[in-house]
């Protein structure tokens, strides 16, 4: 499902137990400076990250201090992140105006709070300009840290040069058949740089039938239940998604390339290690 651009209004995009993406929590807080924002949700663990400008994070005694730092869009810098455990009240406060995206997984033990600073993202880059999949992933919670965190994964995923596909090729993770498959929800939330570019969401719910195209543009938000689901940048724009996954047995993403298409695998330089970053 296609969420076009919206003021929210600091209010839940995916909220609790949506009827879509149950997995999935996700919110977009927008703050002015010196204004604070309190993030409670019952029976997810969540996850803090600064889009642009920079926040405080207090979580019951623990406290984080300037997490954030990019400036006016999601390239300008690294990003930063906050984990917030199991309906634990997170309390942030601007430090600057900010953008900051609230990400959750449905869970019920609860970690305890950490930050995760730009030394600790997890990168990794695949693919070619010849094969027009050229892209960079940050992972800022992928494998790293291990015990820490119950069935988020959370990354920044950006398109290198301009133009060009992603989840390429077509895969799909929508149940659960270890060893072949795992079941995660999946939310994207998508900018363009300049900010007038777009792109096109692809997915296809039923092997061999014709599947949906949605016209995504900045500030789209996609939730991907079922079915296989690349996508494409425009020629002549850079495209950034903001990924949450939500694992409904497990943390560990196992990926399902789609029969058709999978030997393209074996043409795109890299994809296996990226493959091997969300396992």
């Amino acid at each position: 499902m296609h969420i076009a651009p919206f003021d929210n209004q600091n209010r839940p995009i995916v909220d609790r137990d949506d009827s879509i993406t149950p997995l999935v929590y996700f919110n977009i807080v927008k703050l002015r400076a010196g204004e604070t924002y309190v993030s409670e949700i019952d029976g997810y663990e969540t996850c803090i990250v600064p889009a642009t400008g920079t926040v405080d994070v207090q979580v019951g005694s623990w406290h984080a201090t300037d997490v954030g730092g990019r400036g006016s869009d999601v390239w300008d810098g690294e990003p930063n992140a906050a984990y917030v455990p199991v309906g634990a009240r997170a309390e942030m406060t601007a430090k600057d105006d900010c953008e900051v995206f609230i990400a959750g997984a449905r869970f019920d033990e609860v970690y305890e709070p950490f930050v995760v600073r730009a030394e600790n993202i997890d990168p990794v880059q695949y693919g070619s300009d010849d094969t027009k999949t050229h892209r960079k992933i940050k992972h800022l919670l992928g494998q790293n840290p291990p015990g820490r965190v119950g069935r988020l994964l959370i990354s920044e995923l950006y398109t290198v040069g301009a133009g060009g596909w992603s989840g390429f090729p077509p895969h799909k993770h929508d149940t659960d058949r270890l060893p072949d498959e795992t079941h995660h929800d999946e939310v994207y939330n998508f900018r363009f740089r300049p900010g007038h570019g777009f792109g096109m969401q692809l997915l296809q719910r039923e092997d061999g039938a014709v599947g949906e195209a949605f016209h995504i543009v900045d500030g789209s938000t996609l939730q991907i239940d079922t079915g296989y689901h690349p996508c494409v940048a425009a020629p002549g724009y850079e495209m950034y998604y903001f990924t949450i996954l939500a694992g409904a047995s497990q943390r560990s993403l196992v990926q399902f390339f789609q029969p058709t298409h999978a030997y393209q695998v074996e043409t795109i330089p890299g994809i296996k290690d990226m493959v091997a970053k969300f396992k």
